[in-house]
């Protein structure tokens, strides 16, 4: 990645700050990375190590190495297109049916398992971090930090609401409002079990939607379909899942939450088609778009004829 740099101030120079301080207010790094950058002396002070206690002069550069890491998830053939790829930061649109990274009754064949061979295959080696999770039988963006300051970075970010979040779905009914906001806390109605629900105690959640096209029924559902564009305002699991259904809207295809319709489609129609933030040097702010799967596409197509 990198380097990060801070060029010292007069103004830092009258205030006699010295240089712990500096990385502490001017870079967006925990206290655990900032602990590692300590111990292994990778600050610099004009491309010399510096101890964190010295006060710099006006016009002194302050330079911070990240550490050098890398994973070892078994590189193995899954598929992915890179939408963006930078030194800090590699953006894919994840295809269905796979589950992020290994778990209990998915060692292989994950997207981590991908990544490693992709980034072997290119000779560029970094340390997986996925920044934001996708469901197993959800599509789209899939961001990957490749260093702690990217990672941090991106949640402080998200913590200010400066992070947007879009996805797309496909749900049983004609949803009644052309655009609302769906406010209901989300949390586990058995402590026993996976499913979430809407639960008085639960986490505050928040989704926002929009219809795009409302299709008429058939011999799935006589109550048609709609077609619906969706921001998370919050960020808990299954949140767009939970909140259509608590609506009356399950999503096409969700068999976790009571939609399978295999004629259909053969897993939830939800795809997570676009998201925003500011790259963690430049600023810029990037927006990352996932285009529909096919799936999703002959889904509507079938919807469309039917209307």
């Amino acid at each position: 990645m990198s380097d990060l740099i801070y060029i010292v101030t007069e103004e830092d120079e009258l205030q006699c700050t010295p240089v712990y301080t500096h990385i502490r207010r001017h870079f967006n790094l925990s206290s655990r990375l900032r602990g590692k950058i300590k111990r292994e002396k990778l600050v610099l002070l004009n491309g010399k190590p510096v101890e964190s206690y010295i006060v710099p002069m006006a016009g002194d550069e302050i330079k911070i190495k990240m550490p050098e890491e890398v994973s070892y998830f078994p590189p193995e053939d899954v598929p992915f297109d890179v939408l963006l790829e930078d030194d800090d930061i590699l953006a894919i649109n994840k295809p269905a049916g796979y589950v992020v990274h290994p778990t209990y009754g998915f060692e292989d064949a994950t997207i981590a398992n991908g990544i490693s061979k992709y980034m072997y295959d290119n000779g560029r080696p970094f340390k997986i971090r996925f920044i934001n999770r996708l469901d197993m039988d959800t599509s789209g963006v899939l961001l990957v930090a490749k260093n702690a300051y990217t990672q941090n970075d991106y949640t402080v970010q998200q913590k200010l609401g400066e992070v947007r979040k879009e996805y797309v779905a496909v749900v049983f009914g004609k949803v009644a409002e052309d655009e609302g906001i769906i406010d209901a806390p989300i949390g586990k109605p058995d402590p026993e079990k996976p499913f979430r629900g809407v639960v008085p105690d639960g986490k505050p959640s928040q989704t926002e939607y929009k219809v795009l096209e409302r299709f008429e029924g058939n011999e799935y559902c006589e109550d048609g379909y709609s077609l619906v564009r969706l921001r998370l305002l919050t960020g808990r699991t299954h949140q767009i899942r939970v909140h259509m259904k608590h609506i009356g809207h399950t999503l096409v295809g969700d068999e976790f939450y009571g939609g399978q319709c295999d004629e259909l489609i053969k897993r939830q129609a939800l795809h997570a088609a676009y998201l925003s933030f500011k790259h963690p040097h430049s600023k810029e702010l990037l927006k990352l778009e996932a285009p529909l799967p096919e799936d999703m596409e002959m889904l509507l197509n079938k919807l469309g004829e039917s209307s």
